[in-house]
């Protein structure tokens, strides 16, 4: 459960970047993680792991149809930054293979996920024969937690769902560092092929992703 067996040149690297720049928290957070406990359950842990496996998918598709139903105008451009950001996110992929943390023989974290036996993440079982297990810069957790939240925020009126979006990627961000799946580089990753996902956005359209009430033909 602890350490992976790898140690790949990058991921020295992206760790080695962060503590020159004294922002490497993830052995902080993810000892936290495993720390906490009730009963002997550790509930954060096993949340977290779960949180990571299937969050993502629900809250990203489940945003893609309020938009599509409640604000359709809004709909195309949102979906463009989405997979330009997506499209971005592969080829980071392709060219920077890069270890998660939990993957590292030479550092110690703790892989949540084995530790906890938890289902469906890509650490574990069938699913991690099947999955790229290299693919961690940029954090596309991030990337989509962050598009989410800016699209709930921008579009819906109601300041309960806006408090939602904007605490999202920030609960996101927590989770992917206390699970040892990502650097905190990675999430900056993955803030940077967002940016550039609405930036490709407004080029091909020529107007702003989000324009409340405005009329599209």
């Amino acid at each position: 459960v602890v350490g992976g067996g790898f140690d790949g040149l990058d991921a020295r690297t992206v760790l080695d970047a962060e503590k020159s720049l004294h922002i490497d928290i993830e052995h902080t957070l993810n000892r936290f993680v495993d720390a906490v406990h009730w009963g002997g359950w550790h509930w954060l842990a096993n949340v977290s792991d779960y949180y990571y496996a299937v969050m993502h998918f629900i809250i990203v598709i489940a945003v893609l149809v309020w938009v599509y139903v409640k604000h359709p105008l809004n709909y195309r451009s949102v979906r463009t930054a989405l997979y330009a950001a997506n499209g971005l996110a592969a080829i980071g992929f392709w060219f920077y293979p890069l270890a998660p943390p939990r993957l590292m023989a030479s550092q110690i974290y703790i892989d949540t996920v084995v530790k906890y036996h938890t289902w469906g993440s890509w650490g574990s079982g069938d699913v991690a024969k099947v999955s790229n297990q290299f693919a961690a810069m940029p954090s596309l957790h991030i990337g989509w937690s962050l598009w989410a939240g800016i699209t709930l925020f921008m579009l819906s009126r109601r300041w309960w769902i806006r408090a939602l979006g904007l605490l999202y990627p920030a609960v996101t961000f927590f989770v992917i560092i206390g699970t040892a799946n990502h650097f905190v580089l990675d999430a900056v990753g993955g803030v940077v092929v967002l940016v550039l996902g609405f930036f490709i956005q407004r080029v091909l359209s020529g107007r702003p992703a989000y324009t409340p009430g405005a009329e599209y033909v």
